[in-house]
């Protein structure tokens, strides 16, 4: 690996209140709760063996506090581009509600009322990949779900709507990578193991 192909680590907040209920968590500043601060405390210990250039957080506190807790908050950088998707008047909603008045529904293929399309995500995502590829090194990102999936979409060249095939639970490492040339992801949604 050289300077010039920085590998991507993607950090997915823990546990909210509204992660744990399934409820679409947009851009509302939703904290994490005591679970979720437990598990950027395990992140912490599973990120120390490794050392980054550049590190990026969304600006929502469930990002942010992840990293903080997590012990990567010493130079971390707040890129606005890391929000999670605007769900507009969906915000809140699980998927259930939301399919009871448009059966079928998924946040993929929309609609999203007073919210984001998949290709508006698709150009936040891209925006985040030009500057983590900019970098001097190794770029840590924590984020959120659906974003991190557009962005994982991207990094591989796919339309942003194929996030759909990235399933992403909270709490998890990703780390997307190279093989030679070409963009690859190395490792996908890991847990990191509770330390006795």
């Amino acid at each position: 690996m050289t300077a010039h192909q920085p590998s991507l680590t993607l950090i997915r907040h823990g546990d909210t209140e509204w992660s744990l209920n399934g409820r679409h968590t947009g851009w509302t500043d939703i904290p994490l709760v005591d679970s979720g601060r437990r598990q950027a405390e395990l992140l912490g210990a599973r990120l120390a063996r490794r050392s980054y250039a550049l590190v990026l957080s969304s600006p929502l506190s469930r990002a942010s506090e992840t990293c903080r807790l997590a012990g990567l908050d010493g130079a971390v950088v707040t890129d606005p581009d890391l929000r999670e998707w605007n769900y507009g008047d969906l915000e809140g909603m699980t998927s259930d509600e939301i399919r009871r008045s448009m059966p079928g529904w998924t946040i993929w293929s929309g609609p999203v009322p007073g919210g984001e399309t998949a290709d508006e995500v698709g150009r936040r995502a891209d925006r985040v990949i030009r500057t983590a590829l900019s970098a001097a090194g190794d770029v840590a990102i924590f984020a959120h779900g659906h974003l991190l999936r557009v962005l994982a979409a991207r990094w591989l060249d796919l339309p942003p709507d194929h996030g759909a095939l990235f399933e992403l639970a909270t709490a998890t490492l990703s780390l997307l990578g190279w093989e030679r040339e070409r963009r690859v992801i190395e490792l996908w949604n890991e847990q990191p193991a509770p330390t006795s």
